[in-house]
């Protein structure tokens, strides 16, 4: 049977190099790109359970330490929606403001960003358990 497949959803994280937080995220999206797209052979043990029960599918990942144009960071913060504007911006609790505060210095984003956006969904931050289940939270595509 024919069936269109769909492009892999894409994962970006806007990146801080010299940051801890953002080096440990770095290498967490990159276990989960890797496990999401690891698939068992007939070869391999009997018991394929890990490799078919992907807690999440296949998801292209993007990593930049460049920051978002603007166009981007209007829809970083449309995803993260007015609560959650400070988590991306310091010192904003508008769209405009946050707007305003980037536009003179970059670095006023909150590093590490990761966006999905396939599926309009944002955190600023490294805490694993968030990460995880903003990821495991993607609809399936079967």
């Amino acid at each position: 049977m024919f069936r269109f497949h769909k492009s892999l959803d894409v994962i970006q994280l806007f990146h801080k190099a010299g940051s801890p937080a953002s080096i440990k995220v770095v290498n967490l999206l990159k276990q989960i790109s890797a496990a999401a797209s690891e698939t068992a052979t007939e070869d391999q043990a009997s018991d394929h359970a890990a490799q078919t029960n992907n807690r999440r599918d296949a998801f292209e990942l993007t990593v930049t330490e460049e920051p978002p144009t603007a166009d981007q960071l209007t829809t970083i913060l449309d995803y993260a929606g007015t609560p959650g504007i400070p988590s991306i911006v310091n010192g904003a609790k508008t769209t405009t403001e946050a707007l305003r505060l980037f536009k003179q210095d970059a670095d006023n984003l909150k590093r590490p960003v990761i966006v999905d956006w396939n599926n309009g969904k944002v955190y600023a931050g490294s805490e694993e358990s968030a990460i995880l289940k903003m990821l495991d939270a993607l609809p399936s595509k079967n």
